[in-house]
């Protein structure tokens, strides 16, 4: 007999850890390869570990809602015969420690209980109060650094329905103990005055018997937390174009029914609209372009993410990779592809990472218009607005007219720390100016 271990698999560009969500297999139970034994989620995108043998599971390392990190054992499973280089045989040596940051479980456990009885009598009691639950762990820590129960209650959890991870305690202990240490009277009163900043009570929500309290999903959680962290990090800027999509209406009117008789995908706008960002992109190079601290990264790559809504009311932005060397056909099974299965919940981490800018499309729902939150660390995305019919103006070589057009709003916004008013503007501009130039007799 011999023993495998199941570690966190590489999950894509800049993944380096995952959160463990659900095991769908338990101690003793039979594996087969390929099988999935448990459910992972990381800040972009959920995900399942699937066996690499077949066996039986013996041993789970970690439990819901703790974070792994890629390359880290998981669970030991047994397994019939000699497994080679990709397994370990554990009858004559004892598992090794997971990372050297990482001690085992049953040293965990014991420094946790030797901690608990030393400091029983001198440390405040935590306590589980009402519905928020505290693991043992976390419990620990916060007897150990002299946390008070109202303090422990306040620290916003990550983990599962709100609970508070060893991650969230010692982030919060981290910026505790940052905060600087109180200088002298006499060094006080030499320093000017100034305003001090005091931060702001968080106020309870009056709740009455008639409201309905919905708990956040995971998801909402991260993207509520990844759009506070955008608004809070860039300088936004909205730039509006109207832009007149009419050729492209009776175009698409034109060849769709052909365009899906002959490929088999439909010709939606979103790849169209698609291809006149990229274009602009190769025109302005830096709006492609991400911040690090005082640094600007100029992308080589166009990565256009496109930005989906899912069934529960989230949203997930796929990533359309070197979007600017696709053609129309390419560019449309691209988009079907990554949308249907984003709205099925099987699209792979790599799937959504690497984007360089993003298109969100407000029209499906009806806006005219939107003020997009910039997706970090991008400093650019464009809303497409509705196409309405309206009456406009038009001109020709034989004077003005009245007539109806198909028009659109284009919504730009940009982070004004590295994006003039000037360079979003004529970025936009030039999206529009793609798209009203449209070749009504364009073979696709």
């Amino acid at each position: 007999m011999a023993k495998f271990e199941l570690k966190l698999p590489k999950m894509g560009e800049s993944v380096a850890e995952a959160t463990v969500t659900n095991w769908l297999k338990e101690i003793g139970d039979t594996i087969e390869a390929d099988e999935a034994v448990l459910e992972i989620a990381t800040d972009k995108v959920d995900s399942e570990v699937p066996s690499e043998v077949d066996g039986v599971l013996v041993e789970r390392l970690f439990e819901a809602d703790d974070v792994v990190q890629v390359g880290q054992t998981i669970a030991i499973i047994e397994t019939d015969g000699d497994l080679g280089s990709n397994g370990v045989d554990l009858a004559e040596t004892e598992v090794q420690e997971n990372t050297a940051d990482t001690p085992a479980p049953e040293v965990v456990a014991a420094v946790e209980e030797r901690v608990a009885e030393a400091k029983a009598s001198t440390q405040p009691v935590i306590e589980n109060k009402g519905e928020r639950f505290y693991s043992p762990l976390v419990r620990n820590i916060a007897s150990e650094e002299g946390i008070t129960q109202n303090e422990l209650d306040a620290v916003p959890g990550t983990g599962k329905d709100g609970r508070v991870t060893k991650n969230d305690i010692l982030s919060y202990l981290k910026s505790r103990t940052s905060t600087p240490a109180a200088t002298t009277p006499a060094v006080e009163a030499a320093r000017p005055e100034k305003p001090v900043s005091v931060s702001k009570p968080v106020v309870p929500v009056s709740v009455n018997g008639e409201d309905e309290i919905i708990e956040m999903t995971r998801m909402g959680k991260l993207i509520a937390h990844h759009m506070i962290e955008s608004t809070q990090t860039s300088a936004h800027v909205q730039s509006f174009v109207e832009c007149d999509v009419t050729k492209i209406w009776n175009w698409r009117n034109k060849v769709k029914d052909g365009f899906e008789k002959r490929e088999g995908e439909k010709l939606t706008f979103t790849p169209i609209f698609m291809e006149a960002v990229a274009k602009a992109l190769r025109e302005f190079p830096m709006m492609n372009i991400s911040v690090d601290g005082d640094k600007i990264i100029k992308r080589r790559n166009i990565n256009l993410g496109m930005a989906a809504a899912l069934a529960d009311g989230n949203l997930i932005v796929p990533v359309i990779k070197n979007a600017d060397q696709l053609n129309l056909v390419g560019m449309s099974k691209a988009v079907n592809d990554l949308a249907n299965r984003a709205r099925n919940g099987q699209l792979k981490p790599d799937e959504i990472q690497g984007g360089t800018y993003t298109v969100t499309n407000v029209g499906t729902f009806g806006s005219v218009m939107g003020t997009p939150i910039i997706n970090q660390p991008q400093v650019g995305i464009l809303a497409l607005g509705a196409i309405r019919k309206v009456p406009a103006v038009i001109e020709t070589s034989e004077g003005d007219f009245i007539g109806i057009r198909y028009k659109m709003f284009l919504s730009h916004s940009y982070d004004h720390r590295v994006v003039n008013g000037a360079l979003g503007g004529q970025f936009v501009k030039a999206v529009a100016d793609y798209l009203e130039a449209w070749d009504v007799n364009r073979e696709v």
